[in-house]
């Protein structure tokens, strides 16, 4: 089939002005980051499951590979096509309907292509809470992907990863067949749980196109606390006393970098140091509760009692202060961005450990790279760091980036392997990882990912060159 046949046929199924082709796909085939590019013969937006699979089923009989995509917010290259081959995008933007919201189950079901944000607002006009939350792309990124990369986000440490926020799950599969398995069920022991399957394979083993969430009550109050420390040892201690302290009203755990600071200080407008003067880290603590508790008093109360290492602390419940504090948070990569490219790392080790993975980090590239910027932040509370490493001048970056970008990442994944950690947090693999995860998994579990792989899409025309 020429690719004039393959236009003509994908436009029968879900019509001419949903098929792009020539220059028109070009902004779909180019991640966030502006580092991946690709081609495809076409992007297809479907507006429901029934043309999702059909889309499959032609595609599957040409052979052509598809690349599922949402709000294409993905940091590893994950959600564009490969510079080479035949592919199509297919794009589910316009699946962006909430089907149900079931407030005395409190769960919710939506398409793949909602909007993390419209979810979180539609929860909270129900008197519900969705709480994945990203500080960074929320307004952009789509459910779809948020499952596909079990994304994690500022309340993990509370509420657990998007896996741990499915019920349930309708996919298409790599040869069109549609899997209804959107359960509400919180208990169904009855065999093998296969919506994990597809959560966080990164669209390589079919196409997530609805889900069923689980909501909590939505918190009446909220409690949150500036806190400037010396080192992230302090970090690290100060977490546990919190959670002793304040037990599961604790819902955020954000540790900032002086890097960070000023970076956003640089690039963000109406941005300014939470205190009279600057210091080497903060923390951004948030308690909630449904309860009209007074969190204020208790989390000065819990900083108070911790002894030294808080250098200098503010905690507020007025919404439009603590905002102030989270626009430090919430505009790193922004921040980053307009910068310029840095080497990225997105890892996770065991939450005690945090502290020494920084700090073995930053002494091997100092030692290694004399003058380099290292920009650490992230959520301290689950022991996801985002670890990002460039040089201050912009044209020594580009030069030190082309020539030193896997030495570095062999410096800082030796010290993640060394503390049990993993080389990808919550970003996932796509592209970016795809041949570094195997120095860092064991083969075994390679193997049994290749064999489910090879089981599900054997003619590998799910997202090729992704993940694995």
């Amino acid at each position: 089939m020429n690719p004039a046949d393959i236009i003509s046929s994908l436009s029968a199924i879900v019509g001419k002005a949903a098929v792009l082709n020539g220059e028109s796909v070009v902004p779909y085939c180019t991640d966030w980051r502006g580092r991946y590019s690709g081609s495809a013969l076409a992007v297809v937006l479907p507006s429901d499951t029934q043309q999702v699979a059909d889309v499959v089923k032609l595609c599957s009989a040409k052979r052509i590979s598809i690349v599922p995509q949402g709000g294409n917010t993905s940091l590893c290259g994950g959600s564009v096509p490969l510079p080479h081959g035949e592919q199509i995008v297919l794009n589910l933007t316009r699946m962006n309907r909430i089907r149900e919201i079931d407030v005395i189950n409190y769960t919710m079901t939506v398409e793949a292509g909602c909007k993390l944000a419209e979810v979180r607002e539609a929860a909270e006009q129900n008197n519900r809470l969705f709480p994945l939350g990203l500080t960074a792309t929320q307004k952009y990124c789509e459910i779809g992907g948020n499952l596909s990369t079990n994304a994690g986000g500022i309340n993990v440490l509370r509420y657990g990863n998007a896996r741990d926020l499915v019920l349930g799950l309708e996919v298409v599969l790599p040869d069109g067949r549609i899997w209804h398995g959107l359960r509400s069920l919180r208990k169904d022991n009855t065999g093998y749980d296969l919506k994990h399957l597809f959560i966080g394979a990164e669209g390589t083993l079919g196409i997530i196109t609805a889900a069923v969430l689980k909501l909590f009550p939505r918190p009446q109050v909220t409690s949150t606390a500036c806190v400037a420390i010396a080192d992230a040892d302090v970090a690290v201690r100060l977490l546990a006393h919190v959670r002793a302290s304040c037990g599961d009203t604790l819902s955020g755990f954000e540790i900032i970098s002086r890097g960070c600071m000023e970076l956003v200080f640089r690039h963000i407008p109406e941005t300014e140091e939470p205190f009279a003067r600057g210091y080497n880290y903060y923390l951004l603590i948030q308690l909630s509760n449904v309860m009209p508790d007074l969190l204020d008093e208790a989390l000065r109360a819990t900083l108070h009692n911790f002894g030294p290492g808080v250098l200098e602390q503010s905690v507020t419940s007025d919404a439009e202060e603590a905002e102030k504090w989270w626009k430090l948070r919430k505009n790193i990569s922004e921040a980053q961005k307009r910068e310029g490219i840095s080497i990225k790392h997105d890892i996770s080790v065991p939450v005690s450990r945090v502290a020494e993975f920084i700090a073995l980090a930053d002494t091997s590239l100092n030692n290694s790279f004399p003058g380099i910027r290292i920009v650490a932040f992230g959520h301290m509370g689950d022991g996801n760091i985002h670890y990002n490493v460039s040089m201050p001048d912009a044209e020594q970056n580009k030069s030190f980036i082309a020539q030193q970008e896997s030495r570095v990442n062999k410096l800082v994944y030796e010290v993640v392997h060394r503390l049990n950690g993993s080389i990808s947090a919550e970003h996932g693999l796509g592209q970016l990882k795809r041949e570094t995860i195997r120095e860092h998994k064991d083969p075994l579990e390679l193997e049994l990912m290749s064999v489910i792989k090879q089981a599900l899409d054997p003619h590998g025309l799910m997202n090729p060159g992704k993940v694995i």
